[in-house]
């Protein structure tokens, strides 16, 4: 019996079908990434700026994504905002918006912090030689804080990976989904699938995130150093 449950992950197109989920999952990530990291510099950049209403409205905008569940944002962008505004949008396009405007918000908190974390005199240099607002920030104080933010980014990379495992909840065919839809359906030959098939997701994140989350602490190491 211990054999005959391994073998589901091999039976039929299993085991390439847990890696098209994975595939879903890591591109919605990679996605939301790349342009959550995006928005979330010019979000960190205005909230450095002495607007105090900017710095107010971007900071509900984080407050609201950092309090309310990923679980709550995945159904209100796929099942209440696309009836509002007559949206019709696939589940995995919805679920990069949700993923998207979360990182940004989170993001935003990052380079904010790395920005303010740049020694004044810098800006203060900067300002002397007469560079604009944009012109400091290209290249004085985000070069600078490229390096600080890095390992908090790397973190932020990690935890957005991990949460895709929720976009079942609005039917997205990630890994998750897949791998529940295999047990269901070899549930009578393979008992013990189950304990298969998510071991299997298991490793496969594990695979993804452990490097990154390494990665992120040797940075964090160096900058003690």
């Amino acid at each position: 019996m211990g054999h005959s449950g391994i073998n589901v992950l091999i039976e039929g197109t299993n085991f390439t079908r847990l890696l098209g989920g994975l595939w879903t999952s890591v591109w919605i990530a990679g996605l939301s990434l790349i342009f959550g990291l995006a928005l979330g510099t010019i979000f960190g950049m205005l909230r450095t700026l002495r607007n105090r209403v900017v710095r107010f409205i971007l900071m509900l905008y984080l407050q609201f994504f950092r309090i309310v569940p990923t679980v709550v944002l995945l159904f209100l962008f796929y099942y209440i905002l696309p009836r509002q505004f007559h949206i019709n949008w696939p589940a995995s396009w919805m679920a990069v918006l949700a993923f998207t405007l979360w990182v940004a918000a989170e993001f935003s908190d990052i380079v904010r912090g790395a920005l303010q974390s740049v020694p004044k005199h810098q800006r203060e240099t900067g300002e002397a030689l007469g560079l604009n607002n944009w012109q400091l920030f290209r290249y004085v104080l985000l070069p600078q804080a490229l390096q600080l933010e890095l390992p908090a980014t790397i973190n932020l990379a990690t935890r957005v990976i991990k949460t895709t495992s929720l976009l079942l909840m609005i039917s997205v065919m990630d890994v998750i989904n897949i791998g529940q839809q295999i047990i269901e359906a070899n549930n009578q030959s393979y008992p013990t699938g189950v304990f298969w098939v998510y071991g299997l997701i298991f490793i496969l994140y594990f695979i993804i995130d452990y490097p990154l989350s390494r990665w992120a602490k040797h940075l964090e190491a160096r900058q003690k150093q």
